[in-house]
This record gives C-alpha cells, structure tokens and sequence, in this order.
C-alpha cells in the first residue's frame, strides 16, 4: 500500500496541474538522491516525489488480534498503521518554475487532505492497483526544522532545492495470513471445592 499511496497521490497532483501521468508529466515518482547522476535524466525539471521516512503509528497497535467466524475463532497479525514522510522536491530549471510548482502543490493539499475510494477516482494499468478496494489516508503539511532540513539534504547527498514535506498518516498494511485457528469454547466448567479452601 505504500507504493499505491503515493502513486495515487501524484496521479492527483499531475491531474491537478492538468497534466497526464506520463513521461511528460510534472510529477515524477523517483528518488531525489539521484539528481547528480547524469545518466537519470528522467528527474530533471520536474517535481520529484520521494518517500524519505516511515513511522509505525503506535496509538493503534493495541488491537484484539482475533476474530469469531463460523464457529471457530480465528488469529492473525494485526494490522500495521504507517505514516509516511513524502518529500516533494521541485529539480526544476529555474528557480521561478520551482516556487511556482511548489505553491501548485500547497493549493492542491489545502484543497483536498483526505483520500479515499469515494472521493479520488484512479484508475492504473498496474496489477498492483487490481486488489485495492479501500483505501483512506490523510495528508497534512510537515515543517523540519533547519537543522533537520540541513540533515535531509545532506542525507541526500544533493544541493537543496524547493521543497515540502508532507506527513501522510495512517496507511494500512495488512496481510492476510492467518497464524492459528481454534475451535470455539463452548462451554466452561468448574467444581465448587477448587475455590473453597
């Protein structure tokens, strides 16, 4: 689900700015540590999108991790809830451009912060898209502080450019193997004498 997330989230953006998800569009999925790199010239004048950190949201860990079906009660992992930290870096030729896309990117979230099935048609040829059914995630602005900034970029390895950084909360990973299965307890006995002392 991470790598559907974001990718609904540049489909988004692209479909914002009124351009098509392909090679000519303004968003691109990529790794921004690859701007130096000469032979990746995919990412240049474009805004990059990269996820730079994950995050396990422990407020829902705590969660019954089993469940009555068919008379038998069944036991699996419980779900995993994400939030992820999406850089978006404007690589752009000129700096102009940069502040501009940058700005496009803030109007569209100060638009629109939730995302489900419901309100963010998508459609993708990517197989990876066929079982998502559901989806709901939330998406609001993140400020580093300089110093934290300065450690990103140089993380990075590349010169700093404009950029944001968007925390998008609650992600869902579940898998759906299923550790043990019991029979139901039907009934519970005991004798008056195991508690009379």
């Amino acid at each position: 689900m991470i790598y559907e997330t974001l990718e609904i989230l540049v489909n988004q953006i692209n479909t914002h700015l009124g351009t098509k998800p392909n090679d000519d569009s303004e968003l691109i999925l990529e790794n921004i540590a690859k701007q130096d790199d000469a032979t990746v010239t995919k990412i240049k004048d474009r805004v990059v999108v990269s996820l730079l950190n994950m995050e396990e949201e422990t407020t829902l860990k705590n969660r019954p991790n089993s469940r009555f079906k068919n008379g038998k009660t069944i036991y699996k992992n419980n779900k995993i809830y994400l939030n992820l930290y999406v850089l978006f870096a404007a690589n752009r030729t000129s700096y102009d451009k940069a502040l501009i896309s940058i700005n496009s990117i803030v109007e569209f979230f100060h638009s629109k912060k939730v995302f489900t099935q419901k309100n963010t048609p998508f459609t993708s040829s990517n197989s990876l898209f066929d079982d998502l059914k559901e989806f709901k995630f939330t998406v609001e602005l993140y400020t580093p502080t300089f110093e934290q900034l300065n450690y990103i970029w140089g993380t990075l390895g590349g010169k700093s450019v404009p950029s944001l950084l968007y925390k998008v909360s609650l992600i869902e990973i579940d898998s759906e193997a299923i550790s043990e299965i019991r029979p139901a307890i039907t009934n519970v006995s005991a004798k008056t004498k195991d508690f009379v002392k």
